[in-house]
């Protein structure tokens, strides 16, 4: 057949079906050799050129497949019917019957024609198309847009370009179904895909009712990073008043963006936020946040302002009308493998954070971003003393060096204090070694160096020096125990540059030395229990008791500066003794994972045997209890320490319990206890409890619960008090009822007094309204899109 060409230029082919032809006679045969024969007469093999198509390589050609082709070459057109599909690269179009016009690259398609682009679905029962421009009409169809699941139907429906289309008297929804749980109605509709829709003389429909009415509605059509704005939050809170916070999104480029934020508070004001994120490469990242406003309120403690505008966990009042806050974090990749990072943290004043939580540019949304974008927390929203450093790194197998500048900024100082004594570390450089042999293998050493500037506006400030090497020799009798002695040596320099506030001292320049040493004795008892089950097969207990001595002979150190607690290491001499015993399961590594395990390593809680075959043993529960007594104190009558006791278990996903106390002896009384106990299940039904107590200072509750009621509602409730105030510090209970394509939050929270009332309306596809409680612990299913 290749012999028949004219231009041998042409590397086209031909593939066309003939399904259910009997060729019974010879004439039948003839003039099946006679078409095909006209075909490649006229160099198309079967196949349409497309010229020019956008979105496609040029000369890239058309498929047809149909039960019957034939081609009137008068007239230069190809009709085609029973069971025609025309496809190129990502198009593909079916009809019952098609009239292709070859010169202009126009088809006419009728009978359940549907139109693939992509992901997109065009269907109707007839369709006009310009194949060159990917233009066309369907007439009584529907469009189905993947990206946010959107249907669009109506009488006249046109694709307007490669990714645009338009719908007169038309409806649009992200339910599946003819009978849609949600609607819009529209005279006319426009959907660019990755960018926005738009809709004229909207009508929101629930079922047959209708609920809302706009003469314009805009909305996105987009996963993609798009510049445009964000759904609005509403909300309505006892300080804030009614709320309503409208962000704004702008994709600069591929490693950077921009959010801002205005919220407006019907008793407060508007604050006015700003985000702007960036990626150089996965090592060089940032991110900074700002918050500004002006207050319409302050606590100053007239009439009632302390009680509507402050907040009870301090004395101090908050008079300031400029209130703002700033946050930041960068990632540096530096050269020679060093690292450095930047952490800035400063806020107005003490209650801002507590203020200011929730929300899109809230404490606890901030928190969350930079934990996982940076793996580092922020310090906690009720803490008035915030860090900032920059810090230069690197971390070689045995060696590390940490260089830091730490600025503590302490908000009631700074505003409300006359002397501001917070002490910084202008810089903190430290070189530390891991343990490691020294010439033998039978000693072992470590040390921690450090070299700190300190420096604070209404105080001494000074150098410090700090050198500590310590010396190991581990021994091990046989399998029953070891024994591990070593010594440490600390040297410790000062020189003052400013003695202002310290002593009469005339010397600026001062030093110590101390030597401590310690004796590890422990040993490792195990034993291994059978068990009958599927996931695995043993639970190995082990024992490990330990005691240690450890001794620093008593240094006069009075005349030394004091800056933290390294200045003042007071005299030792005790022995601790401990007991901690560990349950852990043995399971078989799968036969396609154990060469990989194996080679790589056990994670941090697995322990592999690299016996044949391949276990892991994975901890499941871990019980310790220590105490100490020291020598020391044996005068005074209360040598020993607290009995301090920690318990973990976790049993699967279904149970962890952490658990932790210290007893008196002497009191016959706890000093501290704290329980967190969370107990999940397969439906998602969570309960999580918290009971914290630190004894004359501290006892708290906490508490939440996700209880599904039913496979589409489910709620949410939390509550926090202060046990030994007395004081119910958080009540919240919401609902979520989660449908196939939309979703309605309802929530109350009181949290010290200020009431706040959520309710947002979720219709996929389109975004939400309102502002979320239940939503943003729940996570839901439904909500794919």
């Amino acid at each position: 057949m290749a012999e028949k060409k004219k231009n041998t230029d042409r590397n086209h082919f031909l593939s066309f079906n003939y399904f259910n032809y009997k060729i019974k006679t010879c004439l039948r045969f003839a003039v099946l050799l006679a078409t095909l024969f006209v075909f490649f007469l006229n160099d198309f093999n079967g196949l349409v050129r497309a010229e020019g198509l956008a979105g496609s390589q040029r000369g890239t050609p058309w498929h047809v497949v149909a039960d019957e082709v034939r081609y009137d070459k008068s007239t230069d057109q190809y009709f085609a019917s029973g069971n025609v599909i025309i496809s190129k690269e990502n198009l593909k179009l079916s009809a019952d019957r098609v009239h292709f016009q070859q010169n202009t690259m126009e088809i006419f398609a009728d009978g359940h024609v549907m139109l693939i682009s992509g992901k997109d679905i065009l269907t109707g029962e007839r369709m006009e198309m310009d194949l060159n421009k990917e233009i066309g009409v369907v007439f009584d169809g529907t469009i189905f847009i993947e990206q946010n699941h959107f249907y669009i139907r109506g009488n006249r429906l046109e694709k307007t370009g490669q990714d645009t289309y338009q719908a007169e008297r038309a409806s649009l929804t992200s339910c599946d179904g003819e009978k849609p749980a949600w609607k819009i109605n529209a005279r006319n509709v426009k959907v660019t895909v990755e960018g926005y829709g738009s809709a004229r003389h909207a009508s929101l429909w629930a079922k047959n009712v209708p609920v809302f009415y706009s003469p314009y509605l805009f909305f996105p059509v987009k996963r993609n990073r798009q510049t445009g704005f964000l759904t609005p939050q509403l909300g309505y809170s006892d300080r804030k008043g009614v709320e309503y916070v409208q962000p704004f999104f702008w994709a600069i480029d591929k490693s950077s963006d921009a959010t801002f934020y205005e919220h407006y508070m019907g008793n407060r004001g508007n604050k006015l936020g700003a985000e702007y994120r960036y990626m150089l490469n996965t090592e060089t990242k940032g991110a900074v946040m700002a918050d500004i406003l002006n207050d319409r309120e302050v606590d100053d403690g007239i009439g009632n302002n302390s009680d509507d505008w402050g907040y009870t966990d301090d004395q101090y009042l908050r008079p300031n009308k400029d209130r703002y806050w700033f946050r930041m974090k960068h990632d540096q990749a530096l050269p020679s493998g060093f690292s450095g990072r930047l952490d800035l943290d400063i806020v107005s004043d003490q209650d801002y954070l507590n203020e200011f939580k929730k929300g899109y540019s809230g404490f606890d949304e901030t928190e969350r971003y930079f934990l996982s974008e940076f793996g580092r927390e922020i310090d906690d929203y009720n803490d008035p003393v915030r860090v900032n450093r920059l810090n230069i790194f690197k971390n070689w197998n045995l060696y590390s060096l940490n260089a830091e500048a730490q600025w503590y900024d302490d908000v009631i100082k700074r505003r409300q204090e006359d002397r501001n004594t917070t002490l910084h570390r202008l810089p903190f450089i430290s070189f530390n070694s891991l343990r490691q042999p020294l010439i033998s293998p039978t000693f072992f050493y470590d040390f921690e160096s450090e070299y700190t500037y300190f420096f604070r506006e209404d105080s001494y400030t000074g150098h410090r020096i700090d050198v500590h090497p310590r010396l190991y020799l581990p021994l091990r009798y046989k399998n029953y125990f070891s024994v591990e002695p070593s010594v440490g040596l600390r040297e410790t320099l000062w020189y003052l540059d400013d003695q202002e506030g310290f002593s009469d001292n005339n010397s600026k320049s001062m030093s110590r030395e101390l030597v401590d040493a310690q004796l590890d004795l422990s040993t490792d008892l195990s034993r291994s229990y059978v068990l009958n089950s599927t996931n695995a097969d043993r639970i190995k207990h082990m024992v490990r008791p330990q005691v240690i001595y450890h001794f620093i002979p008593p240094t006069s150190q009075d005349n030394l500066p004091e800056f933290d607690e390294v200045d003042r290491i007071e005299k030792i001499s005790a022995v601790t003794y401990s007991v901690t015993n560990t349950f852990s399961l043995r399971s078989r590594l799968p036969e396609e994972n154990t060469k990989h395990n194996l080679k790589m390593g056990a994670t941090d809680n697995t322990e592999i045997d690299d016996s044949e075959p391949a276990y892991a043993y994975r901890p499941f529960c871990r019980f310790k209890v220590e105490q100490s007594y020291d020598f020391n104190e044996t005068i005074e009558g209360e040598p020993f320490s607290p009995i301090y006791a920690r318990l973990d278990l976790i049993v699967g996903r279904l149970l962890s319990l952490n658990a932790d106390a210290q007893w008196s002896t002497y009191d016959s009384s706890f000093l501290t206890r704290n329980i967190a106990l969370r107990l999940t299940d397969k439906r998602g039904d969570r309960l999580f409890l918290e009971h914290r107590y630190t004894q004359d200072l501290t006892e708290t509750f906490y508490g939440d619960a996700i209880i599904n009621l039913h496979e589409r509602i489910a709620m949410f409730t939390e509550y926090e008090r202060n046990i030994k105030d007395g004081k119910t510090l958080l009540y919240g209970v919401g609902f979520l009822y989660m449908a196939s394509c939309w979703s309605l939050d309802i929530g109350y929270a009181d949290e010290e007094g200020d009431k706040r009332y959520a309710l947002m309306v979720n219709l996929y596809g389109l975004g939400g309204l309102g502002s979320a409680y239940a939503g943003s612990k729940i996570e839901n299913p439904f909500a794919y899109r």
